[in-house]
């Protein structure tokens, strides 16, 4: 029990750094609202090492903590709404059985953009923002494949270690 309280503090730290690395990262895709996600590796991670109850509770955390240090009160909304809906798509694809980590973290990249275009739609009161979607749905992909490389990479290099 106090090993998985130590870990769980210890993957909520690393999310909240990778968040805080991002706002540091001058990248800019050209697309509002578009970013690589790092503190998604550790959701990733966590799904395989983790019971899927402390997984979600961890990404609650996460969403919830660096909302209040990083970002406000909507983007807390919007990345709650994404990073539920990933998740939950995430564990069902890897109870499946027929996916790689790669594959789940593109389905959870794709996923989280459409959480929050569910969340865009409702809160702007029309359909209208889902022509965003192709442009959504391309930033998924690549960013959940390159966070997919990156956890299948770590995963084998912790795959000894369990939490």
């Amino acid at each position: 029990m106090k090993n998985r309280v130590a870990y769980f503090g210890v993957f909520t730290a690393l999310a909240l750094i990778f968040s805080y690395v991002e706002t540091l990262i001058p990248i800019n895709f050209g697309i509002p609202g578009v970013k690589l996600g790092l503190a998604n590796l550790v959701i990733v991670i966590a799904l395989y090492k983790m019971k899927l109850t402390e997984v979600y509770l961890l990404s609650v955390v996460r969403v919830l903590l660096s909302g209040f240090i990083f970002g406000n009160y909507f983007s807390i909304i919007y990345s709650l709404a994404g990073g539920l809906l990933s998740l939950t798509v995430m564990a069902l694809l890897k109870k499946s059985k027929g996916f790689s980590v790669m594959g789940i973290s593109v389905a959870g990249g794709v996923f989280h953009n459409v959480g929050q275009l569910i969340v865009a739609m409702l809160v702007v009161e029309t359909f209208s923002v889902g022509y965003y979607f192709p442009v959504l749905l391309v930033a998924g992909l690549i960013t959940g494949l390159v966070i997919g490389i990156v956890s299948a990479e770590m995963l084998k290099r912790i795959k000894n270690i369990q939490f």
